[in-house]
C-alpha cells in the first residue's frame, strides 16, 4: 500500500490539464461501460462518511467495483474517531490498509488533517467548504448539452454554500461567466470571495434578474445544509425565500436555458416542481454523471 499519491481536494489547487483529463476520460468511460475493467484491480478504497449520502456513496462503491476494486464504507461515528482517536493515529494506520481513502465529512479542515498525515489519496467527497466531484460532474453535464464549456453562462440562486464555493473554483481556472444571486447575509466566506473578486467574469450580488437574464444554465441548492444551525433555519428559508427558482422567475432566462440541481431537492423550497420535472431539467443527467466524473477521478489518482 502506500503507493498512491495524487489528492483530489478542492479544484483551484488542480492543474487545468488534469481536470480537463478527466472531464475527458469521463466521456469515454460514460460511452464505454466496459473501459478501464481492471484497472483497480486488487486496490481497496475506504468510504469514510459522517454524513448521509446517497447519490456520492453508490456512485463511488459502484465506480470502484466497476473498475475492479473493491471498498469498505465506514460511517465515522461507528470508528474510534467517534471515541476520540487523532486524525492522525487514524491517517497512518488506514494508509497501511488500502490504497486511497474517500472522505464525506463536515469539517474541511479535518480532510486536510487527514491528507497532510496520510501517504495513499484522499478524495474529497463533500466538506462544509467545497463538493469538486459534484461540480465536475456539472461541468461534464454543462459539455454534453452545450458542446463546450468555453464562454458559457452560469447563473447560481440562493445560499452562498459549499456548491457555490466550488462553482467559484471552477469559474477561476474554466472560461465561462458565473453570475450569482446570493443574499448578502449568505454569502461565501472572505476567502472564497477574495478568489471571486480576481476574476473578472465572476459576479456575485443580490440581483437575481440580473444574474438570470442571459443564463445558459441556472443553477440552485438546498437552502439548508446539514451543518446549519437548527435555530438559523428558519430565518434562513425567510430570506431566501425570493431566491425560489420557479416558473417565473426561470421564464425571465433564455429559452434554451437550463435546470440544474445537485440533489437532493427540497421541493417547494429552493425549487417548485414546475422547473425540476420540466424538459429542461438536468438534474438527472447530472446525478447519473458523477459516476463516470468519479470513476475518472479514481483513474486520475492511480497514475502516477
Amino acid at each position: 500500500m502506500g503507493y498512491l499519491s495524487k489528492n483530489f481536494i478542492n479544484l483551484h489547487e488542480l492543474e487545468k490539464v488534469d481536470l480537463i483529463e478527466i472531464l475527458s476520460t469521463a466521456e469515454q468511460m460514460k460511452a464505454d461501460r466496459n473501459s478501464d475493467r481492471d484497472l483497480l484491480d486488487s486496490k481497496s478504497f475506504i468510504l469514510l462518511f459522517d454524513k448521509p449520502s446517497t447519490r456520492t456513496r453508490i456512485s463511488f462503491e459502484l465506480a470502484i467495483s466497476q473498475l475492479g476494486g473493491s471498498c469498505i464504507y465506514l460511517d465515522m461515528k461507528t470508528t474510534q474517531l467517534g471515541r476520540g482517536e487523532t486524525i492522525k493515529d487514524t491517517a497512518k494506520v488506514l494508509s497501511r490498509y488500502v490504497d486511497g481513502i474517500i472522505i464525506r465529512n463536515a469539517n474541511h479542515q479535518d480532510l486536510i488533517e487527514f491528507s497532510n498525515h496520510s501517504t495513499i489519496s484522499i478524495i474529497n467527497a463533500l466538506t462544509n467548504e467545497s463538493h469538486p466531484c459534484q461540480i465536475m460532474a456539472d461541468l461534464m453535464t454543462l459539455k454534453e448539452r452545450f458542446g463546450t464549456i468555453d464562454d458559457l453562462n452560469v447563473a447560481w440562486i440562493g445560499d452562498g454554500n459549499n456548491v457555490a464555493n466550488t462553482w467559484i473554483q471552477a469559474s477561476t481556472i474554466f472560461d465561462f461567466n458565473l453570475n450569482m444571486a446570493i443574499p448578502r447575509e449568505y454569502v461565501p466566506k472572505k476567502a472564497i470571495l477574495d478568489i471571486a473578486k480576481k476574476n473578472p467574469k465572476i459576479n456575485i450580488s443580490q440581483n437575481i434578474d440580473d444574474a438570470i437574464q442571459d443564463a445558459n444554465c441556472v443553477v440552485t441548492d438546498t437552502w439548508l445544509s446539514m451543518n446549519d444551525d437548527e435555530n438559523e433555519r428558519s430565518k434562513k428559508i425567510q430570506i431566501l425565500n425570493e431566491y425560489q427558482v420557479n416558473s417565473d422567475l426561470f421564464s425571465k432566462a433564455p429559452i434554451d436555458a437550463i435546470f440544474m440541481h445537485c440533489l437532493p431537492a427540497h421541493r417547494g423550497q429552493e425549487v417548485t416542481d414546475t422547473v425540476i420535472d420540466c424538459d429542461r431539467s438536468y438534474v438527472y443527467q447530472q446525478a447519473e454523471n458523477r459516476l463516470h466524473v468519479q470513476k475518472a477521478i479514481l483513474k486520475y489518482c492511480t497514475i502516477n
